[in-house]
């Protein structure tokens, strides 16, 4: 059998070019099909049916002719006349029988011509070849044609349901597959089951085949994913690493742009709207797990790309609150690319989204709160439990956490439509546990001073008032000391933090000098004398470099303490006009009222730093300025 397509005039035409004239045409949406009656009538009893009542159609009518001349009498002609001409119309009809052309139209066929097609192919006995894609469509087909094992034997019903049991459902891919077919074949996939089968069989396989099927789910529509997702989580024996893959698989596939890592999109997945796509979303958050996500699949970068994308849909508010929330679970595995969002809203004039990122920040604070009131309301705590309690991974995820900030702030800083109070908030949002060091901090609060150089006094010392000196290392003190962007009053406080260091680094120093002899004394008395001889020295040095610097820290001090009384005094002196004609003059020559000059008018003298905007090891700065070399 061969066949060809012609171009008609409502559409196309199919031919079957067997040598014989086509004796039926089956009109299959917008195509015709020109083909033999009898080999359809073997197949399907549907047609067979079909054709018979078109061929009786003539007695039919010759028999409600009869009935209603019989009805009317004999006034218009004798019965002789009337089976005369019966008989003459018999033989006319038997004449063009056989030249006769049937005309089926099938408007509401399941698969449509390319189906149509399949199934005339079957009937004339050409091998048709079952795959995934087209399995449910000829399944459809074959049961509205009425092609069973009743009317014919190795029928297409019955060949198109073994495949679908022994090959389609026996793997979740070829299953998804048949799944998406099913999407044109309603609602005659859903009466023959087809879509119930095929949903159960892509859960119930979910956890046990490997991954590699996961990209398939991109190509159903959303009806058919949501199905698959309530089947899923309705299966105990369903692992939420399964239906996280699931999750994540398709909404990489079916949402542009979801992330600047995650470009890739399946070429067979649909090329939806914007309302489409915000549709897709709003569906995927729904579909996140209420726990905690285990971060090997639903990662804090899936996470924060679908809060991304969120605000760029312009998704509801319920939708991006749940993204904010879920986040927060996975902040401590954020990087610092995952929180810049960028601001898509009109009425936000800074570049990021702080709003967004200060509430998953405390989202993020009140989960580690609530898991810290579950602990204290628990059983006694002994101290072992209590020492695991201080070690525990919540301790450490606040410590990353923290980091995360300071990263983000110094990236933000220098956006010069950042507010101070926005920036004081976002960073006193962290408790003081969160940072072990301010480093961070004193990194972010420089560029920011740098980037707004026209912030008044008072929120010049609210933004510095952010920085806890205590916690700063003695390598950030010593940048800080000689830093002319920060007020008078934070320098001093640098410079008495750390004196206070090194008076605590002296005090350790003499105890280990006191107490370390000693207990070698007993233990190496007779083996090494000279070793502790040496280490005394050493000790001795160490203490003695401290000792000069702070006073020299001392010295600096008392230098600006006079200073400062010095200007307090000529306070009267200031309010005459020569001394506000010399101030003005002093202020031209320096260009600016800038607290650049006070350095070299209170005399301090610290070598000129540059600030390292990375962070550095502080074990090794510290021992660096103590000078501790043998």
């Amino acid at each position: 059998m061969s066949s060809a397509r012609r171009g008609a005039a409502r559409g196309q035409a199919w031919f079957c070019t067997t040598g014989l004239p086509s004796d039926i045409v089956f009109e299959v949406q917008d195509m015709g099909f020109h083909l033999h009656k009898f080999p359809l009538m073997s197949k399907s009893r549907k047609i067979h049916r079909m054709l018979m009542e078109q061929e009786e159609e003539p007695a039919l009518r010759r028999r409600r002719r009869r009935s209603e001349g019989g009805n009317a009498g004999e006034e218009g002609a004798s019965q002789t006349e009337i089976e005369e001409a019966e008989e003459a119309e018999e033989e006319e009809e038997q004449t063009t029988k056989e030249g006769q052309t049937y005309c089926i139209a099938l408007p509401d066929f399941p698969g449509g011509p390319g189906t149509f097609e399949t199934v005339a192919k079957f009937c004339y006995g050409v091998r048709v070849e079952l795959t995934a894609w087209n399995v449910a469509p000829l399944r459809c087909a074959a049961e509205y044609l009425e092609m069973t094992e009743e009317h014919a034997e190795d029928n297409l019903a019955a060949r198109a349901e073994s495949y679908l049991e022994q090959t389609v459902l026996r793997h979740p891919g070829e299953a998804t597959k048949a799944l998406k077919s099913c999407e044109e074949l309603l609602p005659h996939a859903e009466e023959l089951g087809i879509v119930d089968r095929c949903v159960e069989a892509i859960a119930a396989r979910s956890s046990a085949a490997s991954r590699s099927w996961f990209d398939d789910l991109a190509v159903l529509g959303l009806h058919m994913y949501k199905r698959v997702m309530a089947a899923m989580a309705a299966r105990a024996d369903v692992r939420t690493e399964a239906r996280e893959s699931c999750l994540v698989s398709y909404a990489k596939g079916t949402i542009p742009g979801l992330s600047r890592s995650m470009r890739r999109r399946l070429a067979s997945a649909p090329v939806s709207s914007e309302v489409e796509q915000r549709e897709l979303l709003e569906a995927v958050v729904a579909s996140l797990p209420a726990d905690k996500c285990s971060g090997r699949v639903v990662t804090a970068k899936f996470l924060f790309a679908l809060l991304r994308t969120a605000h760029i849909l312009r998704a509801s508010d319920a939708a991006r609150a749940a993204l904010e929330r879920k986040a927060a679970t996975q902040l401590e595995h954020a990087t610092l690319e995952d929180v810049l969002i960028p601001s898509y809203s009109g009425t936000t004039e800074t570049l990021y989204d702080v709003d967004c990122v200060e509430r998953v920040v405390r989202h993020f604070l009140a989960e580690e709160e609530l898991g810290e009131a579950e602990a204290s309301t628990s059983a006694a705590i002994t101290k072992e439990a209590a020492a695991k309690t201080a070690s525990r991974p919540s301790a450490v995820a606040m410590v990353h956490v923290g980091k995360l900030v300071d990263n983000y702030l110094a990236e933000i800083a220098s956006d010069a439509n950042l507010k101070p109070a926005k920036f004081c908030e976002l960073t006193m949002a962290l408790p003081d546990h969160a940072r072990i060091y301010d480093d961070g901090v004193y990194r972010a609060v420089d560029i920011y001073l740098r980037a707004h150089p026209r912030l008044t006094a008072e929120e010049r010392d609210r933004v510095c008032g952010v920085v806890d000196c205590r916690k700063l290392t003695v390598e950030a003190c010593t940048h800080a000391a000689q830093n002319e962007r920060l007020p008078l009053r934070a320098v001093l406080q640098v410079l008495f933090f750390e004196q206070l260091q090194l008076r605590r680094a002296i005090t350790g120093t003499l105890l280990a000098s006191s107490g370390a002899p000693q207990a070698r004394h007993h233990r190496h008395q007779q083996h090494r004398p000279s070793a502790a001889v040496q280490d005394s020295q050493v000790l001795r040095l160490d203490m003695d470099s401290m000792r000069n610097r702070v006073q020299e820290l001392e010295r600096e001090c008392s230098s600006m303490r006079r200073a400062i009384k010095k200007i307090d005094g000529r306070g009267s002196a200031a309010a005459s006009p020569r001394s506000a004609d010399s101030g003005d003059a002093v202020a031209a020559a320096d260009g600016s009222s800038r607290p650049t000059s006070w350095r070299s008018r209170y005399r301090c003298k610290f070598s000129t730093q540059v600030c390292d905007s990375h962070a550095r090891n502080v074990v090794a700065s510290r021992a660096s300025r103590m000078g501790m070399s043998p």
